[in-house]
């Protein structure tokens, strides 16, 4: 056996093997700081935890490259993943409480709120886990092989920084000596609480992202031995994941007139873009799973209206009528100056409110569909139009005032001509996710887009300039045919 064989089968059992123990230290370093505040100790813990998190990035890649026994190697990568997460996962639990009651001035709300959904976030961790042991496990009875490999899981890459970041947030010590590595870990430990929030929930996101991927690649299994032929029991229980995400669409509308409230208009703006995806997911997966066609010997109505619809209906309508009206409403209030008094924020946001209630009404009860458009502007493009500009009216209420005027008589107006636009009927939008799906170049394409200015002061106009596309699109869309419009795929387009 080579020399150079050897030393990756030690490096590949160091990264594999030794994170447990990396980690119980950094147990025991949190456990002397909750007992005598001891900074180097929080040092030390955080710097085990770093390097754990680092062998975390890449012991699974380790593991499918060198043999022997790279099988064994996968499946101790996973042993070893379920006991990091339950170390790690309660600890910051524990250590977010412990920061919570050690505070000499006492604690707001918002601190409490934030323990608390931490809480539930290491909960959702250690669940998603569990059941992905199930399903793996479920899947194998079945002659089914698990794949092999899954370096590139999204949950896996964030889940180890993520722990490191609220591990350094939980158990900081504010007393500490004058060095560069302390100077940089009290950065860490007093990241403001928005940003912790703001990085929590993508996590909370990617966690059930991760169970929905586990239930696609292996749920037909459990459902073919729990229904047997009982085809109304398999879809109530399918039923679930698409009422999960229009409930998590309705969720991320709420967070974002939670961030609306703390002035953070940027991140209020990509919660409502995720309440549109979790929007755009809910129907895509109905659809897949089959839930929108009639069950076998039964007619199909012309529309039905049943609980998933009513559910979505009453999520966009939080998400993207209350919602964008809401925030329009907040960032207006908290300006002092007597122009902007002047324009009846709240009238303009009822107004709003009631008209996009209106146009779910009428898409609800409308007899003759046309299959891939709307009719009007859908609510979720109105509402994303309609909430960018309000990055740049929060922008210059700090940094230009000379410009108040102008983005508050601007947002006023775009409030009043999207609520005029979705109650056009006879205007037709055509379905942007599904065109999305059959063009994945021009989703990748939005996609970079969105990252490349999300960080820069430019995201909200960039945002406007892209609806404001959309909303001029009826003048080229009118050609395309209902039946391509309809289509979710490439596959569906050639068959």
């Amino acid at each position: 056996m080579s020399g150079k064989l050897l030393i990756s089968k030690k490096a590949t059992a160091i990264l594999v093997y030794s994170r447990p123990f990396l980690v119980f230290g950094g147990m025991l370093c949190a456990i002397g700081v909750m007992w005598n505040r001891n900074p180097n100790l929080y040092t030390l813990g955080l710097t085990l935890l770093f390097i754990s998190m680092s062998f975390d990035l890449v012991d699974g890649w380790f593991a499918a490259r060198f043999r022997p026994h790279p099988t064994l190697a996968h499946l101790a990568d996973r042993i070893m993943d379920k006991i990091v997460y339950s170390i790690i996962f309660p600890l910051i639990a524990v250590g977010m409480m412990w920061r919570l009651v050690s505070m000499p001035s006492g604690y707001s709300r918002i601190e409490l709120l934030h323990t608390i959904f931490v809480m539930i976030v290491c909960i959702t961790v250690l669940i998603r886990d569990n059941f992905a042991s199930f399903m793996r496990s479920f899947a194998i009875r079945q002659g089914q092989e698990p794949e092999a490999s899954e370096f590139t899981r999204l949950r896996t890459i964030v889940a180890a920084p993520v722990s490191a970041l609220l591990y350094a947030h939980a158990f900081y010590v504010p007393e500490g000596p004058e060095s560069p590595i302390y100077l940089w870990l009290s950065w860490l430990g007093n990241l403001p609480i928005r940003g912790l929030f703001f990085i929590e929930i993508i996590f909370f996101i990617i966690s059930f992202g991760s169970i929905a991927q586990y239930c696609r690649k292996y749920g037909t299994y459990c459902l073919n031995d729990l229904c047997l032929d009982d085809e109304l029991l398999r879809r109530r229980i399918l039923s679930v994941f698409p009422n999960a995400l229009t409930v998590m669409n309705a969720m991320m509308g709420l967070l974002a007139v939670f961030f609306a409230y703390q002035g953070r208009i940027r991140e209020a703006y990509l919660l409502l873009i995720g309440a549109a995806m979790f929007d755009k997911l809910d129907g895509a997966v109905a659809r897949k799973l089959g839930l929108t066609e009639p069950l076998p010997d039964t007619a199909a109505p012309a529309r039905s209206i049943n609980l998933g619809s009513i559910m979505d209906d009453l999520a966009d309508g939080v998400s993207f009528c209350i919602v964008p009206a809401w925030i329009f409403y907040i960032t207006f209030d908290g300006v002092d100056d007597p122009f902007i008094r002047k324009l009846a924020a709240g009238p303009v946001a009822l107004l709003y409110v009631l008209m996009g209630i209106a146009r779910l009404i009428y898409f609800t009860l409308d007899k003759k569909p046309i299959p891939g458009f709307f009719k009007g502007m859908p609510t979720p493009a109105a509402a994303l139009m309609v909430t960018a500009p309000l990055i740049m009216f929060s922008q210059s209420v700090q940094a230009a005032p000379e410009w108040i005027h102008f983005w508050g008589i601007f947002c006023c107006s775009l409030m009043i001509l999207s609520s005029v636009l979705m109650n056009i009927y006879p205007i037709h939008y055509i379905h942007l996710g599904r065109f999305m799906s059959r063009k994945p170049w021009f989703a990748r394409a939005s996609a970079l887009l969105l990252i490349s200015v999300v960080f820069t002061p430019f995201l909200g106009h960039v945002a406007f300039l892209y609806l404001f596309c959309y909303l001029l699109s009826p003048l080229v869309t009118w050609r395309v045919d209902p039946k391509i419009a309809a289509m979710e795929s490439l596959t569906a387009e050639a068959e």
